[in-house]
């Protein structure tokens, strides 16, 4: 897909743009311009099933009311951005509120927790430093949680949600990270990464 570089789309453009194109893996910067997605390796891939396996069960174990989603969903977040995480959770209360059409679309609201796995390599949108920018604007937008997984150094960052009043609040990294928990946001989720770490 050839595009000029200064496109800019509206949302709604946008969803007619990805209707056009189904198998092209898209985003949609707050700005107006799309984000072309490459298609994942086949060891992230299996991370990334394996994954969102682990999250379904650790969500099911807790008997968490959320609304879980892969990495196909976008959501139309409120600075206009469309954006697709790798994985997200979605508290069922916010999900049912939404009407049929919003659910059938790209859901108007910013998941509660955000998972994004870093690829091996450091550059392009799979790359550390497009995700950290991706996270903070999932932060932005009103996250309540983020994790960041960096399998190949087993390591993981916690991005917070953003205060109501006040900048941003940095991540915090753990360095061989064996599980994770959803703390006050998601109590008693706990997810093990050990079988996500040997892929």
């Amino acid at each position: 897909m050839l595009l000029p570089q200064d496109l800019r789309l509206t949302p709604e453009q946008f969803a007619l743009v990805c209707d056009a194109n189904p198998d092209a893996v898209l985003e949609l910067a707050a700005d107006g311009q799309l984000i072309t997605m490459t298609p994942t390796g086949g060891e992230t891939g299996a991370r990334n099933y394996n994954l969102g396996l682990a999250l379904g069960l650790a969500a099911r174990q807790c008997s968490l009311p959320v609304q879980l989603f892969d990495s196909s969903t976008s959501f139309r977040l409120a600075d206009g951005s469309v954006l697709s995480p790798d994985l997200a959770l979605v508290k069922l209360d916010r999900w049912q509120a939404l009407t049929p059409e919003q659910r059938r679309t790209f859901p108007p609201l910013c998941p509660d927790l955000v998972i994004e796995l870093a690829s091996a390599s450091d550059s392009g949108p799979r790359g550390a430093e497009a995700l950290r920018r991706k996270m903070a604007l999932y932060q932005t937008n009103g996250a309540q949680l983020g994790w960041l997984l960096f399998p190949v150094q087993r390591a993981v960052e916690i991005w917070p949600a953003r205060p109501k009043a006040g900048e941003p609040t940095a991540p915090r990294r753990l360095e061989n990270a064996t599980r994770l928990e959803g703390g006050d946001v998601l109590p008693g989720l706990v997810l093990e990464l050990e079988e996500i770490w040997a892929g």
